[in-house]
């Protein structure tokens, strides 16, 4: 009896029940809680996050955080108490209006402050051309342009021009990539590939279905919110990281107790 292929168009990770329960719990808000015009602010609601640091948060998604110093997907220092990492799409409307309204907000309060981190990872869903625009925007990575690239793809419309080869280069050239015959390769190489096919299962592993997605130090948030709704989870992270620090003895303290017990 001959084997059946495994299915290959959504990629599947093996994980504890329990986590992806939880997180699917965070994100089953999303029908309630995503904007309903990417235009105005006037049509979202704002996610509820509860005043204590812990509620909502899942502890074993902060691992999903790879703070990795050489990342070139990423935007702050690598020990920042507080790590967002955002699923996007860069056919994605709302994703769009999350890059232009929030996120240069975010980077300018907490980014060049030390405090937030943020980690990329491309989790394309509407097709060929979502697909190869998140290999090229990886490629651009490759020669340390990748916000540019994620800039010029969700400028004010961009994704109506479409992704195809020739648009993605142009907007490799306006991005600044210097060596457009390496950026053309890399963007069709197996590397980019492996990287994109890595982001995407680890989103598909939380069970995010829409985009954008959000873990904030573990905790889950859905759809293009508005800045308070980001504001607040970043500050109960920064709150509990600080009471997580202050609960850790110290060497001195560690030391002493070690003398004690002589």
């Amino acid at each position: 009896m001959p084997k059946s292929k495994p299915n290959r168009s959504r990629p599947v990770v093996i994980i504890s029940g329990v986590v992806l329960a939880a997180t699917l719990l965070g994100l089953a808000s999303y029908a309630a809680t995503a904007p309903s015009s990417p235009s105005g602010s006037s049509g979202s609601s704002v996610a509820e996050v509860s005043a204590d640091p812990a509620d909502g948060v899942y502890p074993e998604l902060e691992a999903y955080a790879r703070r990795d110093a050489a990342d070139r997907l990423a935007l702050g220092r690598a020990d920042a108490p507080v790590v967002l990492i955002e699923y996007a799409d860069f056919k994605c409307g709302f994703c769009g209006k999350f890059a232009r309204d929030t996120e240069p907000a975010l980077v300018r309060k907490y980014v060049d402050a030390g405090t937030l981190r943020i980690e990329w990872r491309n989790f394309p869903i509407f097709g060929e051309e979502s697909e190869a625009a998140a290999r090229a925007s990886w490629a651009a990575g490759q020669q340390g342009r990748f916000w540019e690239f994620h800039k010029a793809a969700y400028a004010p419309g961009a994704k109506e021009k479409g992704f195809g080869k020739e648009r993605l280069t142009a907007l490799a050239k306006e991005a600044g990539v210097a060596d457009l015959a390496r950026f053309a390769r890399d963007a069709d190489g197996q590397a980019a590939r492996e990287a994109v096919r890595k982001d995407q299962e680890q989103g598909y592993s939380i069970g995010a279905a829409s985009t954008p997605s959000f873990l904030v130090n573990g905790r889950p948030i859905a759809g293009a919110q508005p800045m308070e709704t980001f504001t607040q989870a970043i500050e109960a992270a920064v709150k509990s990281a600080t009471s997580a620090q202050s609960a850790k003895p110290t060497a001195s303290a560690q030391s002493a107790g070690a003398e004690d017990k002589r």
